[in-house]
């Protein structure tokens, strides 16, 4: 069970996005995320008028390491670690560090 999973709402502590926050687009095994309108790169098409793509340059996400990143608190506005907790019906629920359940 990963701390960081597609869809969460993720803010960067370190690197040249430092402080940009977006959505979880793709976990990938090796310990990266995806985030949506974080760590772009141009990417160079070539148009293809078979398919009526135009050419040019495109911003692309690159993957950028899970340890970079905190999962956003919507109650204290900020990012927070994530841990877990074993609840009172006996499922297992990620939980911020100030106590709050991650999952509602």
């Amino acid at each position: 069970m990963n701390k960081i999973r597609k869809g969460d709402e993720v803010i960067v502590k370190t690197g040249k996005d430092k402080g940009r926050r977006g959505t979880v687009l793709q976990v990938f095994d090796d310990g990266r995320v995806l985030v949506e309108g974080v760590n772009l790169a141009k990417k160079h098409i070539k148009p293809n008028p078979n398919v009526g793509e135009p050419g040019g340059i495109k911003d692309k996400p690159m993957p950028i390491s899970v340890s970079n990143v905190l999962v956003f608190n919507p109650k204290s506005k900020q990012g927070e670690r994530v841990g877990f907790r074993v609840a009172k019906d006996g499922n297992k629920v990620r939980v911020f560090k100030s106590g709050d359940v991650v999952d509602i």
